[in-house]
């Protein structure tokens, strides 16, 4: 389980990740390896959401990653900046107007039917021959999005026609996310992790 105090920390890091392209001045902060372990011995996927007056500005992560929690948010943070091919890089005259967003991730398991994913609770991860598409949890409740909806927009976003997972049987496995942002200081959750 992530503490709120360690998810501040998070956010706190992607934001100067973000500032620390601009402005060499700026270091990151150091966290105590012995007294946040969650953060710095554990491995988890992870993704950085940009928002700019609530449209999508960047959203980079991974599924999984062998760095820290810790490492691999900072460096999601700084790929949502600049290295989301959707995006133009993020300026640092926008900066003040970004809203970070963090998706800490379970790791992703296969289901055995379309009827298993738990809309609200389950992001979805594509992996078949050469398509490859990953959709956040929070998207489905946020586009109100049916089963049949999520399923559809995923397909989309792999590159392959909206209703391919009706014809044939696709790879797909489902994940949970502690996500949490800065937004107004909520804090969303769509899995206790």
């Amino acid at each position: 389980m992530i503490t709120d105090e360690e998810k501040a920390i998070l956010l706190h890091a992607a934001r100067e990740a973000i500032q620390s392209l601009f402005d060499r001045e700026v270091k990151i902060s150091e966290v105590d390896y012995n007294f946040y372990p969650n953060l710095t011995k554990r491995n988890a996927g992870a993704f950085v959401t940009l928002t700019k007056r609530g449209q999508l500005r960047g959203c980079v992560g991974y599924l999984s990653s062998a760095k820290t929690l810790f490492d691999t948010v900072v460096d999601a943070a700084k790929n949502s900046a600049i290295n989301d091919p959707r995006f133009s890089p993020v300026t640092a005259m926008e900066l003040q107007q970004i809203d970070i967003e963090i998706s800490v991730l379970s790791p992703p398991v296969p289901i055995s039917k379309y009827e298993d994913i738990v809309i609200g609770e389950h992001g979805l991860y594509l992996e078949d021959n050469i398509y490859r598409a990953v959709l956040l949890p929070q998207v489905a409740v946020e586009h109100n999005y049916s089963t049949s909806q999520f399923l559809s927009s995923l397909c989309e976003k792999a590159g392959m026609e909206r209703s391919a997972w009706m014809s044939q049987r696709l790879n797909i496995k489902v994940f949970t996310a502690d996500v949490f942002s800065e937004v107004g200081k909520r804090v969303k959750t769509y899995e206790r992790i």
